[in-house]
């Protein structure tokens, strides 16, 4: 499947990948319609990042997820769906597990329905690495139990198997693309990466929570470009494919290595707010992502010393719309 002259939807695109996914679908020749939160100040997210000439080309439609006849409105006359919208940050799941549940697993449904009943010819629905929770073993391929050790992880188990069950009961035309810890320019203080460069950058400590957890980071354009490639296969409906460097790293390793590149020497240390609950901390992720690349011909690109050089570039440069001293939850 060609993306050039295709219809497009992208729920989520106000978000960090979401914007990432934006540039690629336009660089490729799509018609692209950005699914966003409706809000009174009529904000559109990163999208405002993106170049004006980029903008001008996007097709704007404000709702909610949890709204079925809204997303009916934006699914209605595309040939293919991006759905990536979701409340995604762990700490807030912790406070507001309802508003989590509702827009992941509600709002996954309001969007497959809307795929059937309009007829469009290809779903990307959006996991998380977080439903494996932490490592069985390693490294964690798509056969890897699922476990509900947040309420955010909860919701996006129940929303895959939601379109598990689509794609079993209705033949719902769609891929799973896994994304295992996406980082990069954009990326909000919810996350580890800019969490720890903008202490790196501003203060004189770093503040984390456990450092000896691992991750498995990929660069943006990498995940993004995951996503590309799932919707332009051959093969592969009903399909989860991991997305995921195939390399791990401690928080406390990754935490060095920033300081290495910002060259600078200051403490790391933990702040117990920003521990999770005992029971619900995921201590390692680490990818086998070879499905993607057999199946879809996905590999990343981009290696960690590069991806972390370009994003701590980018926030050097945007330093204004962080706020290093504020824990982001």
């Amino acid at each position: 499947m060609k993306l050039n002259g295709k219809t497009v939807l992208v729920t989520g695109a106000a978000g960090f990948i979401g914007s990432h996914l934006l540039e690629q679908l336009l660089a490729g020749g799509a018609n692209v319609r950005a699914f966003v939160r409706y809000n009174s100040r009529n904000h559109r997210g990163f999208i405002e990042q993106l170049p004006a000439a980029d903008q001008k080309e996007i097709e704007i439609m404000m709702g909610d997820l949890r709204d079925p006849d809204a997303v009916r409105q934006a699914v209605k006359g595309t040939d293919i769906v991006f759905h990536l919208g979701a409340l995604i940050a762990i700490p807030y799941s912790y406070l507001n597990p309802t508003e989590v549940v509702e827009t992941n697993v509600l709002g996954t449904l309001n969007v497959a329905r809307a795929v059937l009943d309009f007829g469009v010819s290809r779903m990307i629905h959006t996991s998380t690495s977080e439903v494996y929770g932490t490592a069985r073993y390693v490294p964690m391929d798509e056969q890897h139990p699922l476990q509900g050790q947040s309420p955010y992880s909860a919701s996006k188990i129940s929303a895959d198997k939601v379109i598990e069950s689509f794609y079993c009961s209705y033949d719902l035309p769609v891929i799973t693309v896994r994304p295992f810890n996406a980082y990069g320019p954009r990326q909000s203080m919810r996350a580890v990466i800019p969490t720890i460069i903008t202490q790196a950058l501003f203060r004189s400590k770093i503040e984390l929570g456990n450092l000896s957890a691992t991750r498995d980071f990929t660069y943006v354009e990498d995940t993004a470009r995951a996503f590309i490639c799932a919707a332009t296969a051959e093969k592969g409906l009903g399909q989860v494919f991991n997305a995921g460097s195939g390399f791990e790293i401690s928080i406390g390793d990754l935490a060095k290595k920033i300081l290495q590149i910002v060259g600078r020497e200051i403490p790391v240390c933990v702040a117990n707010e920003r521990l999770r609950p005992k029971k619900s901390e995921v201590d390692r992720l680490f990818s086998d992502s070879r499905k993607a690349a057999r199946w879809l011909g996905w590999k990343p690109t981009v290696s960690l010393e590069e991806g972390l050089e370009r994003t701590i570039d980018w926030i050097r440069q945007n330093q204004g719309i962080y706020r290093p001293d504020e824990y982001v939850r």
